[in-house]
């Protein structure tokens, strides 16, 4: 099993930054791939940026070049900074783990909120 624990999110204003942060705690199997994931209210839950175990990334149209997604496979976390924050970027944000084939299925960590507000 595999916990995520997510740390950051909180109140921004508009243009603003914000950094999210998520640690994976127990039998973490490699290769696997980490990422962003949020909700808004109403909405399904879609991808912000994901990055592979030798920092291949992605992200979604909406937040590259103001988001950036970093890991240290040594302390099994990932990072999300968040800049030139828009009130569309308010959501929960879930940290997600795809382990390598055979290992199981995703976990998700339990969300933080992001509100960009002024």
């Amino acid at each position: 099993q595999v916990q995520l624990v997510e740390s950051g999110g909180g109140l921004v204003q508009p243009g603003g930054s914000l950094s999210l942060s998520c640690a994976a705690f127990g039998n973490v199997y490699r290769p696997y791939v980490m990422g962003w994931y949020r909700q808004a209210p109403g909405d399904q839950r879609n991808l912000v940026a994901s990055i592979t175990s030798n920092g291949r990334t992605k992200y979604a149209d909406s937040t590259e070049g103001r988001f950036t997604i970093s890991r240290d496979n040594r302390k099994n976390t990932i990072s999300l900074q968040m800049n030139s924050l828009k009130p569309d970027d308010t959501a929960t944000y879930f940290c997600n783990m795809k382990p390598p084939p055979g290992y199981g299925s995703d976990y998700w960590g339990k969300g933080t909120l992001v509100t960009v507000s002024s």
